[in-house]
């Protein structure tokens, strides 16, 4: 484990849009920048460098797949706010899987089309897909952003998502890059509602849980596991070991620029051990991916 400084080159503290490009790419940028660089020159995400290797490449998310961090995974634009703008760039991708929220933007652009023509299998439930999945996904479960846990989404939608992707993605011979966000963490935190926070996280876990399993059946793979930027300034200040509860605070209604923990699992865990910068996890990445 160590911990990852999240600050954009405009804000000490960053937004997604930010946090998720240095991630992605390894390189800072301002707040609302859709992997471009400050002078909004497009940069290349590590999923494209994947690509060009021949390997399989996934993203899934709890929100619209054109929201800002699985955006920033894909494709580039200057501002997060182009949302049209930014479903048209995913047409133009060639991920093996996406799953997410946005089927209305998708469908009405004319993007789903496009997606289909190119030999994709689109569904609109996650059980609609081809148990042979020799064809890639996209999957739109949700018209626009999917209902939280405590709004009805169903517990096991982020751990389907991630058994589909794992499946799938594990047909590549040259091994994988898949992204998975549980982007209402964030949301809960925004909310300052610790139930809506724990919720998510609880149904993230199980996502972890199924990538951790993979990596014990299949050396040879990393996990990571980190955050754009924290969200809420929570605190437990309190709580009872005997009943299993927690009093939380939280500080801000917004975003801090705490710094945010990075857990690794898997081949390649040692490297992630001291304090660094975001933009170190995307080089440590395509270390583990053996990319340049």
């Amino acid at each position: 484990m160590c911990l990852s400084k999240t600050n954009s080159t405009s804000h000490y503290t960053t937004d997604s849009c930010a946090g998720a490009t240095a991630i992605a790419t390894g390189t800072k940028t301002y707040n609302g920048a859709i992997s471009v660089d400050t002078s909004g020159n497009p940069l290349k995400p590590i999923s494209l460098y994947a690509q060009e290797r021949g390997m399989g490449t996934g993203i899934i998310t709890t929100c619209n797949l054109n929201h800002a961090t699985p955006a920033a995974f894909a494709v580039s634009n200057i501002s997060r706010h182009n949302y049209n703008e930014i479903v048209k760039s995913f047409g133009e991708t060639n991920f093996d899987v996406l799953i997410g929220g946005g089927s209305f933007l998708f469908d009405s652009l004319d993007v789903s089309q496009t997606f289909i023509n190119k030999g994709y299998d689109v569904v609109k439930h996650l059980d609609s897909i081809d148990n042979q999945m020799e064809k890639p996904i996209l999957a739109l479960p949700f018209e626009a952003h999917p209902p939280s846990i405590i709004e009805g989404r169903s517990s096991e939608y982020l751990a389907s998502a991630s058994k589909i992707a794992l499946k799938r993605l594990s047909k590549s011979s040259n091994g994988f890059f898949l992204m998975i966000e549980a982007s209402q963490i964030d949301w809960g935190g925004h909310d300052n509602n610790i139930d809506y926070v724990v919720s998510e996280m609880l149904d993230f876990d199980k996502a972890i849980g199924i990538a951790y399993d993979y990596a014990d059946r299949n050396p040879g793979t990393l996990v990571i596991v980190t955050a754009d930027h924290e969200t809420g300034g929570l605190t437990l200040h309190n709580g009872n070991l005997k009943q299993g509860t927690i009093e939380a605070n939280f500080s801000s209604f917004g975003h801090t620029g705490i710094l945010v923990p990075v857990f690794a699992y898997g081949t390649g865990a040692s490297e992630f051990s001291v304090i660094m910068d975001n933009t170190d996890i995307f080089y440590k990445m395509m270390s583990a991916l053996g990319l340049k």
